[in-house]
């Protein structure tokens, strides 16, 4: 129970490295809680019109979801932790990406975080999504109605490919979560307030 407490607890903590702040820093920009839509994410980054920062942002949030879920699948059977572990590592990365502790709990909304962890799950799955979020993307130009049709997308996916064990049920909290995040973008989507890609 310790290690797997142990994997857990790592995996949060590195979901707690918001790079969109730590790319800004490095870049001199603006902090992403003070601008914009004030979401710690790539999508906020681009505004400030630094198209590298907002790309290493969205690499940075993709990675610590992957990197968190390999590593527990590769530490968990050598340390002896529970057959549950990685579907539990998945979410506390995810939970650290939303909530993370070392920036007063005020993360970002979860996506690139949600589709490194989908792809160290299952990568055909991650690519299939992927597609999808940028033909969404490209073809509405809005980030949030993407990511949200991924979001909706998740479960389903998951419960096909991996039947109903901890993965698919794993997948279903993250894109109840994700949903939940967005529930401003939600009501700019309906009132047809929702800013686009660029803007």
């Amino acid at each position: 129970m310790f290690a797997t407490l142990a994997v857990v607890c790592g995996a949060y903590l590195l979901g707690s490295v918001s790079f969109a702040v730590v790319v800004s820093r490095a870049f001199r920009l603006p902090d992403p809680h003070e601008y914009g839509s004030r979401n710690p994410g790539a999508t906020n980054v681009l505004r400030t019109g630094h198209r590298q920062a907002a790309l290493l942002t969205l690499l940075g949030d993709g990675l610590k979801g992957f990197v968190a879920v390999f590593a527990a699948r590769e530490i968990a059977p050598l340390v002896g932790a529970a057959d549950w572990t990685v579907a539990a590592a998945a979410l506390a990365v995810f939970v650290g990406h939303l909530y993370p502790v070392f920036h007063r709990f005020a993360g970002g909304k979860g996506i690139a975080t949600a589709a490194g962890i989908v792809f160290a799950l299952a990568w055909p799955l991650g690519l299939l999504l992927t597609i999808v979020w940028l033909t969404m993307a490209f073809g509405f130009k809005i980030s949030s109605l993407a990511g949200l049709t991924t979001a909706a997308l998740l479960p389903l996916g998951m419960f096909y490919l991996r039947g109903p064990g901890t993965h698919a049920w794993v997948s279903v909290a993250i894109a109840l979560l994700l949903f939940w995040r967005h529930r401003a973008n939600i009501r700019q989507l309906l009132s047809g307030s929702e800013t686009t890609i660029g803007r």
